[in-house]
């Protein structure tokens, strides 16, 4: 797996203080490390002022939430996201008529392939990467279509002191081009001439938090800059495996009218495409972020 030994069990576990209790929502953990349902609020009406912090809370606290049983609009998913900064305009997705903002997800039988199959930070490859996605989810498989989310943070921690020392100012490539180019002719959209690539930290620091979290993923990292190709390679290879551990994550079980709100700058996840030949259906709205740093 990441090279884990029997002393380093503490190190996996990630236990925090108790913080003060939430006034207007309420929270269920999925996993001690990353995850939880908030309930008490419909995200379809007017929210207070406390609510709103109450949510940001939640999200820097438990670095993906999840809300069941809302039925909002396309209007109102969009406000939400605003409600976090300005909106994130995909380089390369379908989107709803009229609103560049609202993403398509679509899978169904015909489908060549389902939205993020494999492990990803979204969108990594632009030079200020989402600060998050909300995934609203309106149609569901029977069975399966779960996605599966986790923590940076940990995965940072539970690298050796030596490992840590090593990629210390190591910056890497992102490149968008490999994964967009071609992706969406289903949907009958061209390929653009050109799409976005970004070198970042391969640790980056969290705006919000001060935590450190591990900035590489399989599905835009390219390479690390200035070693050797099969340096970069093997280390890229190592840093891949550790972060897909299954200890530093959580698995959602989706339900019709469910929503998700990641943390994209200390998140990476991974959507199950196990219920072909069903359909899963819905619209993500994406929140602009800062240069990784």
């Amino acid at each position: 797996m990441s090279g884990m030994r029997g002393n380093q069990g503490p190190r996996y576990r990630h236990a925090t203080d108790e913080s003060a209790p939430y006034e207007t929502i309420a929270l269920d953990k999925l996993t001690p490390i990353i995850g939880a349902e908030v309930t008490g609020v419909d995200l379809s009406k007017p929210m207070s002022n406390r609510t709103q912090d109450e949510i940001h809370r939640a999200l820097a606290e438990n670095l993906v939430i999840f809300f069941r049983d809302q039925h909002i609009s396309p209007q109102q998913h969009l406000a939400f996201g605003r409600m976090f900064g300005d909106l994130h305009i995909h380089p390369a997705a379908p989107h709803e008529d009229g609103e560049p903002a609202l993403m398509k997800i679509y899978a169904d039988k015909d489908s060549p392939r389902a939205n993020g199959e494999g492990w990803h930070s979204d969108v990594s490859c632009d030079a200020e990467p989402p600060m998050g996605s909300i995934l609203y989810i309106k149609q569901c498989p029977p069975k399966g279509g779960d996605t599966l989310f986790a923590n940076m943070y940990a995965a940072y921690e539970a690298l050796s002191d030596r490992m840590k020392a090593y990629l210390d100012g190591l910056t890497a490539f992102h490149d968008g081009a490999d994964v967009y180019r071609g992706l969406y002719a289903n949907y009958g959209i061209a390929d653009k001439p050109a799409y976005p690539s970004a070198e970042h930290p391969m640790v980056r620091t969290h705006p919000v938090t001060g935590k450190k979290a591990l900035y590489v993923n399989r599905g835009f990292t390219r390479r690390i800059i200035g070693i050797p190709r099969d340096e970069s390679d093997a280390i890229l290879a190592y840093l891949y495996q550790h972060a897909e551990n299954p200890l530093f994550q959580c698995r959602f079980r989706w339900t019709e009218n469910a929503i998700a709100f990641w943390d994209n700058r200390c998140v990476q996840h991974r959507a199950m495409w196990d219920y072909w030949p069903h359909t899963r259906s819905g619209n993500r709205v994406t929140v602009k972020g800062d240069r990784p740093v």
